[in-house]
Order: structure tokens, then sequence, then C-alpha cells
């Protein structure tokens, strides 16, 4: 990874580029809550390179992705027209317009994510749903590198999540982590129902490819513990809610 490449994966982190089971499950939880909505207009509010854009317009979605970044947007519009450039606080779209909202690891990496958030439910349709993946503070591991004496360190760092957030956010200035409290705070005030509040582990298809046998059980393992209170240590928040 370039100089470049490193300084735009601290700031905006990696969208995904290869389709595996991590993704693949990701979708169905998606769309499992989704229901009839996916069959509507929907918005990716930070489609990276327009995968998971690709994927929806399949199940038959009519699919707009939002991206900030001008190479990522533009490397999206291989798999769809309907690729727009522009920031997740700013959203050049109508208010009521969208059945449905994505935002898949996004909000931790924006300027403003309160307003990110009081964004996406402006552009939602009375009764649409806002799916909404970000990390989970209870990780044990920081997956978006660390900068240290003013160097970042790319790769996944242990603990740095668990440090007072005064020393972790000296670590990792560019990525926010959520507790369960913060994410309740982004919806203060908000005109939404709450559907799902939970959080999962992730598939570890790196860990698999390397390990085999070993790495699927530690898959296995981990997803169980989705239906323990031991989720608090997974890597993701997964919130869904409905504008009311």
């Amino acid at each position: 990874m370039t100089e470049r490449d490193m300084s735009k994966a601290a700031l905006r982190g990696e969208p995904s580029y290869v389709w595996r089971d991590g993704q693949k499950r990701r979708l169905n939880m998606i769309g499992k809550f989704a229901g009839i909505r996916m069959q509507g207009r929907v918005l990716e509010n930070g489609c990276g390179v327009g995968m998971y854009v690709e994927k929806m317009t399949a199940l038959g979605a009519n699919v707009t992705g939002l991206e900030y970044d001008f190479e990522r947007a533009r490397d999206a519009k291989a798999n769809s027209e309907k690729i727009v450039n522009a920031a997740g606080e700013f959203l050049p779209l109508p208010s009521g317009t969208f059945d449905l909202v994505l935002s898949h690891e996004v909000i931790e990496h924006v300027q403003d994510d309160r307003s990110a958030i009081a964004e996406m439910i402006r552009v939602l349709k009375t009764g649409g749903r806002a799916v909404i993946f970000c990390p989970n503070r209870g990780y044990p591991v920081e997956t978006h590198g660390i900068f240290w004496k003013g160097k970042y360190y790319f790769g996944n760092k242990p603990f740095v999540n668990y440090l007072p957030r005064v020393w972790r956010d000296k670590l990792a200035p560019h990525v926010r982590v959520y507790s369960r409290r913060d994410m309740q705070t982004l919806f203060d005030s908000l005109p939404v129902k709450f559907i799902e509040r939970t959080v999962i582990f992730g598939a570890y298809d790196n860990i698999i490819a390397r390990t085999g046998i070993f790495g699927k059980i530690l898959r296995t393992v981990l997803q169980f513990l989705e239906k323990t209170p031991l989720k608090v240590l997974g890597i993701s928040h997964f919130w869904v809610v409905e504008k009311v």
C-alpha cells in the first residue's frame, strides 16, 4: 500500500473490494429488515466502489449510491450510473425520497456523524428504514490502525478501544468508535422508532483463508456469541430505525 493509499485508508476506511461470506451475511441481514423496501428506492450512503449498490440492484432495488471520495465514486460508476459524489452531512437529495437507506461502516469517518444521521432520516419516506453498521467500542481490536508519534500504522491494534476515550482518540483521531449510549445519542430528537439494536461479530474471511478449518470454527463460535450477553464484544453495531 502506498503512502497516499494509507492516508486515504486512515481517513475514510477501506471499502469492500471482494464479495465474500461476510458481505453476503450482511446483505442478508439488510434484506431481512428491509423487507419490501428492498424493491423500492434505496440510498447507500457511503457506497465505496459500489459493491452493495451492485448486489442490491440485482435484488430488484432502485439504488442510488453516494460516495464522498471522488476516485471511489468514479470506480462505483462501473456498477451503476446512479452514483452521487457528495458528503453525507449535506445530501443533495430531496426529503422523503427513499424507502431504505444503508450506511455500512461509514459514520465513523464523516466529519459530523450526528448531521449525517439526521440527513439519512430526512431523505427517508415515512415508514422507510435506515440500516446502520458502525464500529463497536467493546470490540477488543481497533481495526483502522493508529497514529503514533506522527506516523500512521495500518492494521489491527489490540485493546486500543479499551483505553480512556481521551487516550484512545489521540491514538485513533481519524475514526470514531461507538458505545450503545453513543449510538442512542445520535438519534435523540429524531422522528424514528427502533427496530433492531444489536452487536455482531465478523465473518473472519481473511483468517479462514489463512487457517482453513480453525478460522471456520472461530467464526462459528463468535457468531454464536451474538445470542449471548458476550455480543457486547462484537465488531460492529447493527441498528435498524424506521422513520415515523
